[in-house]
């Protein structure tokens, strides 16, 4: 009777062999099923410039890498179910960085985890150009001119310009997805605009170098004009490749640098902030003024407190704005 098991086993032993590359599945690789991520692309904005607390290697150390990927970062703030909160951005970073830069890390992070949603903010660096329209508002206030008649007129051409390009690079976002076997409705894509970081409201006594150099022309043509025509480009492009949209044109308001006078805790942006060591430093003094204007660690945990009530929600828009209670909320009316 042995003899008939022993010989069955062979012949049995055979068949798998004939059939199969291997008699025993082989051992299976790590399942990213189980370590879930959310992951940050994108400039400035979603880097964390402006919050400090920065990543090592990430200030311009040794590699001269000036990320500025702070730990205070809105996407580290956020109360999101992931094992993982991984922030790529880059101060900075346009559309073309971002695909060339922040992809391939994408695809490693995709491979290796599951990722459950992935937040954008990209498109400011490109056309449009903004820290660039700031600093031409700088120089006229110290000429004692307005900027808007120079810059206000090829605004919403820059504008026009930029939408293909974030387009472009969201449809990237979602190959290099595709590509690591995820489906478009496996996860989020969340494409987020930006906040006007200042405001006309803010005292006259703070608009120089001690605090907002801006004139008050200039500041409202941001708010009422720039701000809402760029997030406007952005919800386009999202549009476009089906990703969601979330507005931070009025995420500020009423907290923008300067507006809290000698109550700085109040705003959640940085006022004009020079790095005056780094002034003596020949490789740093290029990005001594690269924190002014940028949500501070405070401005951060807000936009962070709206976003995790918009990756919550069910709705495909929505806008981050005040509350009563002078927090900031998530606003998905239309």
């Amino acid at each position: 009777m042995r003899k008939v098991l022993f010989f069955a086993a062979i012949g049995l032993l055979t068949v798998l062999l004939v059939v199969s590359d291997h008699v025993f599945p082989p051992p299976s690789a790590p399942d990213r099923e189980t370590r879930t991520a959310v992951v940050a692309l994108g400039d400035s904005t979603m880097s964390g410039e402006g919050a400090g607390n920065y990543e090592p290697g990430t200030d311009g150390e040794d590699g001269g890498n000036w990320c500025h990927r702070s730990r205070d970062a809105e996407i580290v703030k956020t109360e999101i179910q992931a094992d993982q909160k991984i922030n790529l951005a880059c101060s900075g970073a346009n559309s073309d960085k971002l695909r060339n830069e922040q992809l391939p890390r994408l695809r490693e992070i995709a491979g290796a985890n599951q990722v459950v949603a992935i937040v954008v903010a990209i498109g400011a660096n490109d056309d449009p150009r903004f820290s660039e329209i700031l600093n031409k508002c700088f120089e006229a206030w110290g000429k004692r001119s307005d900027c808007t008649s120079s810059v206000a007129p090829e605004w919403t051409k820059r504008v026009r310009r930029m939408v293909p390009k974030v387009e472009n690079t969201l449809n990237a976002i979602r190959q290099t997805m595709r590509d690591s076997g995820y489906l478009d409705s496996s996860y989020q894509l969340v494409v987020q605009s930006y906040a006007a970081p200042v405001s006309p409201k803010m005292p006259q006594s703070l608009q120089n170098l001690s605090g907002c150099p801006l004139r008050t022309a200039d500041l409202k043509w941001v708010v009422e004009e720039a701000v809402p025509e760029l997030s406007n480009g952005l919800r386009t492009a999202a549009a476009k490749v089906g990703a969601r949209f979330l507005d931070l044109a009025r995420a500020g308001e009423g907290h923008e640098a300067c507006v809290g006078g000698a109550k700085q805790d109040t705003e959640w942006f940085t006022r004009l902030t020079v790095d005056f060591e780094g002034l003596k430093d020949q490789k740093r003094a290029p990005h001594a003024l690269q924190e002014s204007f940028h949500p501070n660690a405070r401005g951060h945990a807000q936009i962070a407190r709206c976003l995790s009530e918009f990756l919550t929600s069910e709705k495909r828009d929505g806008a981050c704005v005040p509350r009563l209670d002078g927090s900031l909320g998530l606003n998905t009316e239309s």
